[in-house]
């Protein structure tokens, strides 16, 4: 069947204009922040950039050069970033997508800028096996965070229009650059403080990951928008009436949250829309001198709090104790008033620290000489980054490197002190060992125990906001790998992890030689890198280090290498069996050889794989259990050929983040009735008879099997967990939509 290309007429001369007319509102906007020469730079970045991008088009069909300019309107009106930073966003994709190199860039504008460009542009070249092309990246990026932190501000206005303009690519690229966004970099916003960035990061990835999800609650929130305007209004009337006799210059609005919070508690909490606990958000925002600040939020809360009972529980002073990032906020939530009560979060605070609420560590420029407190908590941070990726070396793969800097990302803070008083501020879930390492090395390798508030305690107590710790230490101590357990900072994990390492090397070096004496002995020889990187994957190992120190320490017995030789060559048997010579890793070539094995079977069973949509061989995945009608994706495994998972599978977002480069798109046909295991969760009132009719509707109406069914009943409530054979997902919500019908059942979900 032949495709039909539609032709679509371009106006250039229209497109012109329209360039121009982005170019000037970018200038207007830059205005304000724009010195001496800044104008005739801004201008020769343009010109260069949208010279160098003439013939070339996004997905949407738009001109290429639309996307640098939105960058750079992003970094000024969204972040508040300056000239330089206009000139970077400009330029931001030269120097990958061109034939300009950064010699350049340098020389017609400066060092700085060609330093940023480079930390913006993505790498290129072969990586290991196993490796992560997105964590390489990411990784690049972070080591310029402690030179320019504008570089990873302006990546963030990158992938923020991308994400705006994602609907044009592909259905695997959405789901690829959403998991990525939701990954690395919606985190990395909120660590910069950047929270209206990162809010509508994670309400986009959710349209794309989640489609369906996405426009209920958006469908739901449109439908409530006006009763809910009402209620708001009603609630801030007397509020607003006390600040205007109080005299205070302000500002008073109400808002919903957002969609992907709004998302995450209907998740979390297993609650319906209507009932979420605090759906509203009322913001007052004062405009009052730096000095009188903490005061007049405080005054503001006492009045809020004399006309609507506060939830103790719930209060949050980000005055006294900033977060990290430099958000600064009160925040209490009270019930309102009306026949049927809501909890409302009311968040009070100052113009400055409002702006820097919305752009972050950006905004710290502005206010810097006003207050530094903000700064130091961050700075804090960030040398801990500066620290790990220092220290980070080439046993240490990005993926790991990675997974640790953004496990450092969306923690909240506790505030704790030294004997002396000086404060330190961790992450949430900190331990006395994490304090200790961040007081010094020396003092966590041989730290044995804590006194937290005068208390004795052990390694791995958990540390509260306001505790005063003691550190003991004693020089027979050495740090084990036992500690790897419960320490949450990137800091002390680095440390541990270079002791650990300098004491295992003897053991590294004893386990390699013993492995290279029995290979060469099973008649393999010598210990190649190929060989290597199938036994690193055979037993499971993180890296080749690990591989050779589980032997050398006797985790591994060198008979297990008898075992994997017989493995390797049976598996060899079966590849040469299906004609393929040589092992594929990459998704390009595994499609190229699929289509020569298979030719053309589009109208075949099952599901379609590939850029080609090829059948071919595939297992289901079993932790999200795919059935026909899911959203799917197929990921390339090292040793067990392609797995089909669920787009909303619980590991998809970490598999298309870290390993796009081995996702490949798939789709369901449905030829023929095929069988899936699915998995249901029902709960309800337990009743005499309730599983008879529970079993009645899925075996005589339905004609379904139950390959397994536990139920649990407790003070009247029954949950009960069924596995059964359904054919695709309409067979699914039939059978769901019947089993809610059966009296005594309330619920009854699909479980992840």
């Amino acid at each position: 069947m032949s495709k039909t290309v539609e032709v679509v007429a371009i106006d250039l001369e229209q497109e012109r204009k329209e360039i121009l007319k982005r170019y000037r509102k970018l200038l207007h906007t830059a205005r304000p922040y724009l010195q001496d020469d800044d104008a005739k730079l801004i201008k020769k970045a343009f010109l260069m950039s949208a010279d160098a991008h003439k013939e070339m088009r996004r997905k949407s069909g738009e001109p290429y050069i639309y996307h640098p300019i939105a960058v750079a309107q992003i970094c000024v009106e969204e972040i508040g970033l300056g000239a330089t930073s206009i000139m970077c966003a400009l330029l931001h994709d030269v120097v990958e997508d061109t034939e300009i190199e950064l010699s350049e860039i340098e020389g017609l504008f400066g060092k700085n800028v060609a330093k940023i460009i480079d930390g913006l542009t993505k790498i290129s070249g072969v990586f290991d096996y196993g490796s992560s092309q997105q964590a390489e990246n990411f990784r690049k990026m972070l080591l310029t965070l402690s030179d320019d932190i504008r570089v990873i501000l302006i990546k963030l206005a990158d992938r923020l229009h991308n994400m705006r303009t994602l609907g044009s690519m592909a259905r695997d690229k959405q789901l690829k650059i959403a998991s990525e966004t939701f990954y690395l970099y919606a985190p990395l916003a909120h660590r910069l403080g950047l929270h209206a960035i990162k809010s509508e990061l994670e309400d986009l990835c959710l349209k794309y990951t989640e489609p369906e999800a996405y426009k209920d609650i958006a469908r739901k929130l449109k439908e409530t928008k006006t009763s809910r305007e009402t209620f708001i209004q009603n609630f801030i009337r007397p509020i607003e009436k006390d600040l205007n006799e109080m005299g205070f210059k302000h500002i008073v609005k109400g808002r919903p949250k957002s969609i992907y919070s709004i998302y995450n508690k209907l998740k979390k909490n297993n609650t319906p829309f209507e009932e979420i606990y605090d759906l509203f958000a009322v913001r007052v925002i004062l405009n009052v001198p730096t000095e009188q600040e903490k005061a007049a939020c405080w005054a503001v809360y006492s009045m809020v709090t004399d006309h609507y009972k506060p939830n103790p529980d719930r209060l949050k002073d980000w005055i006294s104790n900033p977060k990290s990032n430099g958000y600064e906020s009160l925040h209490t939530t009270v019930m309102g008033s009306g026949k049927r009560g809501r909890w409302v979060e009311v968040q009070i605070r100052s113009t400055r620290m409002d702006e820097i609420a919305e752009k972050g560590f950006a905004a710290h420029w502005k206010y810097k000489g006003n207050d530094t407190r903000t700064n130091t908590a961050f700075e804090s941070w960030l040398s801990q980054i500066r620290e790990a990726l220092d220290n980070s070396d080439k046993t240490q793969s990005a993926v790991d490197l990675v997974d640790d800097i953004r496990s450092s990302l969306y923690n909240e803070e506790v505030f704790v002190y030294t004997p002396k008083g000086k404060l330190v501020v961790l992450k949430d879930g900190a331990t006395a060992l994490d304090f200790a390492f961040e007081i010094h090395t020396e003092v966590g390798a041989r730290c044995i125990g804590a006194k937290v508030n005068n208390r004795l305690v052990p390694l791995s107590h958990k540390l509260k906001t306001g505790d005063i710790i003691e550190c003991m230490t004693s020089p027979k101590q050495k740090p084990s790998e036992d500690w790897l357990q419960f320490v949450v900072t990137t800091k002390a994990k680095s440390r541990i992890k270079d002791y650990i390492k300098e004491a295992n090397k003897s053991h590294v070096i004893m386990g390699r030689d013993m492995v290279e004496h029995r290979l060469k002995v099973l008649g393999i020889s010598p210990l190649t890198l190929e060989v290597t990187n199938q036994l690193r994957a055979y037993f499971n190992a993180k890296d080749s280090n690990d591989l050779f120190y589980r032997f050398g320490k006797g985790y591994l017995q060198l008979d297990e290498l008898k075992r994997w030789k017989s493995d390797r060559e049976a598996h060899e048997r079966k590849q040469e069996a299906k004609a393929i010579k040589e092992p594929l890793t990459d998704t390009k070539s595994i499609t190229k050889e699929l289509k020569k094995l298979h030719g053309d079977k589009k109208n075949a069973d099952g599901i379609l794989i590939g850029e080609d949509m090829d059948k071919v061989d595939y297992t289901l995945a079993k932790c999200c259990n795919p059935i026909a009608g899911d959203g799917v994706f197929g990921f390339v495994t090292i040793n067990e050929g392609i797995k089909i998972h669920r787009t909303a599978c619980p590991n998809a977002t970490e598999l298309l983040s870290r390993h796009g480069d081995r996702v490949i798109k798939a789709f369901w046909t449905s030829q023929i009735q095929m069988s899936f295991v699915a998995h249901l969760v029902i709960r309800g009132t337990d009743r005499m008879g309730l599983m008879s009719d529970v079993t009645r509707v899925i075996s005589q109406e339905l004609k379904v099997n139950i390959q397994n069914l536990s139920i649990g009943v407790k003070e009247g409530i029954f949950e009960g967990k069924i596995a059964l054979m359904v054919s695709d997902t309409s067979h699914l919500e039939t059978l769901v939509n019947l089993l809610e019908q059966v009296e005594g059942v309330i619920e009854v979900e699909r479980e992840e």
